[in-house]
């Protein structure tokens, strides 16, 4: 396996949780001196670390004793006068087996969670940092749409020659389940190219970057369309979104 096929295993390797084969081969790589595994499992145990120390060990019962004793059938009268010392040596062995067993998989959980919430996190600001560069281009053009229609998805399309096509709108309810929105880029002269699907938030509100350079010269309209989930290679409906691009001065590039 290469490091990206162990990309999901490295927080459970960091806290023993880890499964073969990945196990073995996340060891092999450490093995040999992989630096991306190295690094990926020194991020892992900082991690996990932080978790453990921000999550409050569980206090068990004071009635936990008796409740165990009482399920196994256990009478501690019955036992003698060593009985209380072992009783209480198994039942502190079971609950440190069963603690020890649940904390891990609960850690492990938490990794989990925090690793995803990490890499939305990231998405979000990657894409956050895309829009806010076209939207700072000295060289980006400007395109309102909607603002005619009785009741319309409103907002504005900005294109930028080098950095792409930011979308952003309003009153776009999320599309109905097996179908998707599809970003057009429409020239002057031929047929729409696809530029991208994506979905709207539960409020109606979209916000889409199509990084990549744009002849805007050449480009007539942003258009979004309804398509299947998978998107088509073409427009198969009307368009929901239109937005007209500027022709821009002589000297623009």
């Amino acid at each position: 396996m290469n490091c990206e096929q162990l990309r999901e295993h490295y927080e459970l390797y960091a806290i023993g949780l880890a499964e073969e084969p990945e196990r073995g081969e996340i060891r092999e790589h450490l093995e040999r001196g992989c630096e991306v595994c190295m690094a990926e499992l020194q991020r892992a145990r900082e991690l996990a670390a932080i978790i453990e120390g921000s999550a409050p060990l569980a206090e068990p019962s004071a009635k936990l004793r008796q409740r165990i004793l009482a399920s196994a059938g256990v009478e501690p009268r019955r036992l003698g006068w060593w009985a209380p010392f072992w009783a209480v040596a198994a039942i502190c062995a079971i609950f440190a087996a069963g603690f020890f067993n649940s904390r891990q998989k609960e850690l492990g959980n938490q990794l989990l969670r925090a690793r995803d919430q990490v890499r939305e996190q990231t998405i979000e600001l990657t894409r956050l940092n895309e829009a806010f560069a076209i939207l700072s281009g000295p060289d980006t053009t400007e395109a309102a749409f909607g603002g005619s229609q009785p009741q319309p998805p409103k907002g504005k399309v900005f294109v930028n020659p080098s950095q792409g096509v930011l979308l952003m709108a309003s009153n776009l309810p999320p599309a109905r389940s097996g179908k998707i929105y599809e970003m057009w880029i429409i020239p002057k002269a031929g047929m729409p190219v696809p530029a991208g699907l994506f979905q709207s938030a539960a409020e109606g509100t979209a916000l889409y970057v199509r990084r990549g350079p744009v002849d805007v010269n050449a480009t007539g309209a942003v258009a979004v369309t309804l398509e299947n989930e998978g998107g088509a290679p073409q427009p198969t409906s009307q368009p929901i979104i239109v937005a007209a691009i500027p022709s821009r001065g002589p000297s623009a590039q």
